[in-house]
């Protein structure tokens, strides 16, 4: 495997237009994919409004002792015959 500063030894000898095309397609390597961009973008909104709906008092908040609770109770009321 090369090192970094091999590989840049070799980049530097290539024409700008290469190398203007490997700098490039690193850059775009750093990015993140669109479909990821996305995503984050709607789990900030997902949380924005949630944080929303908090100040307004659309939702109850609950400590997670409570919640755990009433999850287990859901569930065990599901299988029960």
């Amino acid at each position: 495997m090369s090192t970094v500063s091999e590989v840049l030894t070799e980049a530097l000898e290539l024409s700008q237009p290469e190398r203007a095309e490997v700098a490039h397609r690193l850059l775009l390597s750093l990015e993140p994919d669109d479909d990821e961009r996305e995503v984050d973008e709607a789990w900030a909104q997902a949380i924005r409004q949630r944080l929303q709906d908090i100040r307004q008092g659309k939702v109850e908040v609950v400590d997670w002792d409570v919640a755990r609770d009433r999850i287990r109770a859901a569930l065990s009321i599901q299988d029960a015959p």
